[in-house]
């Protein structure tokens, strides 16, 4: 169900490319268009355009009134007095399909396509490293290990469709994006809005690799990652069809542990439930584990335990139905400079890096891992 509000635009806040957030005078009693409250609102300019101060929009509210963290805004659906310019797309894919707001997009597997020749040649990967991830708040962290591994390495971003639909959602994408340090953003699935479209995790990798010429690749759901507390119930899981499809095509599959020492909650302190239930269980096809190597100076305790837990919940479950994971040991010398210096407010679940430093570690550690694996 959707709980529908109208308002006023009052105000703009900051804004980046492909969003627009707004400030809206919802409307009073008996339909007066002031006197209500005033709320944040999100609007996609792909969508609806981009509402002016003064006009009146109708507003999904049911993030905002659940009081949700991430994607907690109200969302512009559309715009009362004013009909929107429409851009004419070259091909036929529709993404968000079958809901009102079902968008046409030029995807690179469209046969209209400038790029449908390239995609319906090209047969792999070529050994190219695809680094998971199952939180959104991984990828830069991930870019940051790559970059202090193979600071040269062009990198693409394939957006999946588990959490945010819109690409363009993720401020820190769009801000490694306008940094240079993300080659390309590519929305796959029913998400949209990259600067290349794909209709599935697969032809995204090969644009990645023979569109955009990528060496290494970052797969992960936006932001918003749905949990529920039960064993399969989350919507990091889909990190495993981005695995099994990268080694289908070639290429080399880079996992990223989640893990943290700071989450109050059990099940994702040291190694996550998640990570053990992706990678141990929902996995077809081996992948690199990349551990701290043992070495380091501040080797404790903490990086002991989720060795072990790695062991027992990922690799002895994958090996007892035939997958035999490689642990990858890495050197982490430098990635918490190369965290600091990253353009974006490094963030996961309400953590800064200060606040959780292993939690980010780990990703980076995925990211050098992927750059030393890239052919």
């Amino acid at each position: 169900m959707l709980r529908w509000e109208r308002g006023t635009v009052t105000g703009v806040r900051t804004s980046w490319h492909g969003v627009e957030r707004l400030h809206v005078e919802l409307d009073g009693e008996d339909d007066e268009p002031a006197g209500g409250e005033t709320v944040e609102a999100i609007a996609y300019p792909e969508l609806t355009g981009t509402p002016a101060r003064g006009e009146r929009v109708l507003l999904n509210t049911n993030a905002l009134r659940r009081e949700l963290g991430t994607g907690g805004d109200a969302l512009v659906v559309a715009r009362l007095d004013v009909l929107p310019t429409s851009a004419e797309p070259a091909g036929h894919m529709i993404k968000a399909r079958y809901t009102p707001m079902q968008t046409m997009v030029d995807a690179i597997d469209d046969p209209d396509s400038e790029h449908y020749e390239t995609i319906r040649a090209a047969q792999d990967i070529e050994g190219m490293p695809v680094v998971v991830a199952d939180l959104h708040s991984s990828l830069p962290a991930i870019l940051a290990g790559i970059r202090a591994q193979r600071h040269s390495a062009r990198i693409a971003y394939v957006h999946t469709d588990g959490a945010a639909l819109p690409a363009a959602y993720s401020r820190a994408a769009a801000r490694l994006r306008e940094a240079g340090l993300l080659a390309a953003v590519i929305s796959t699935g029913q998400s949209f809005g990259g600067d290349l479209e794909a209709v599935t995790v697969h032809s995204a990798l090969l644009g990645a690799r023979h569109v955009v010429a990528a060496d290494v690749v970052i797969a992960v759901q936006g932001p918003g990652n749905l949990g529920t507390g039960t064993g399969w119930g989350f919507s990091g899981i889909q990190s495993a069809e981005a695995l099994h499809a990268t080694a289908v095509l070639g290429g080399t599959p880079v996992a990223t542990l989640r893990v943290s020492g700071a989450d109050p909650r059990r099940r994702h302190r040291g190694l996550s439930h998640h990570s053990s239930t992706v990678y141990g269980r929902a996995t077809l096809t081996p992948v690199h584990l990349p551990l701290l190597e043992r070495n380091y100076h501040k080797y404790n305790g903490f990086h002991a335990s989720v060795r072990e837990q790695v062991k027992t919940s990922i690799m002895e479950p994958a090996r007892a139905r035939g997958i035999e994971h490689q642990l990858a040991e890495v050197d982490a010398r430098g990635l918490r400079d190369a965290l600091e210096d990253v353009p974006v407010r490094l963030s996961t679940m309400g953590r800064s890096l200060a606040e959780d430093p292993e939690a980010f570690r780990y990703a980076a550690m995925a990211g050098r891992c992927a750059a030393s694996l890239i052919p």
